[in-house]
């Protein structure tokens, strides 16, 4: 799961960063607020990837996502962004557990095939 997440976290990285450019382009805002929470939202993607197994780190991705939609307030495209992003964090989760569990159950049965050869061996 932990792969999976994080490659949605760091798509989500850049998709942030060029939505900082294009906000950039709206005069109501100022240059240092758009890098200001842009950076933190890019800063929040990275260390978002190394939490994502910690207890919490799925629900702050959420939120993140949430926070993603929202931009589209800012930047109408990031609506639909958002909403991409929100579809693959979710199937990243789902189909990232699905992974680990077929691992866990192939090093197991991996495990009971070395324990009965081992057995057979003695």
């Amino acid at each position: 799961m932990r792969t999976l997440c994080a490659s949605t976290l760091i798509g989500e990285f850049f998709v942030i960063g060029f939505a900082g450019l294009v906000a950039m382009k709206d005069p109501d805002l100022s240059m240092s607020t758009v890098w200001t929470v842009s950076g933190i939202a890019m800063l929040f993607c990275v260390l978002l990837c190394g939490m994502i197994t910690r207890p919490g780190g799925v629900q702050l991705g959420w939120a993140l996502q949430i926070a993603l939609i929202a931009s589209g307030f800012v930047v109408p495209v990031m609506f639909f962004m958002g909403a991409v992003f929100a579809a693959l964090w979710w199937a990243s989760i789902h189909f990232g557990q699905k992974i680990d569990e077929a691992k866990a159950r192939f090093a197991a049965q991996a495990q009971a095939q070395a324990e009965a050869d081992a057995g057979a061996g003695a």
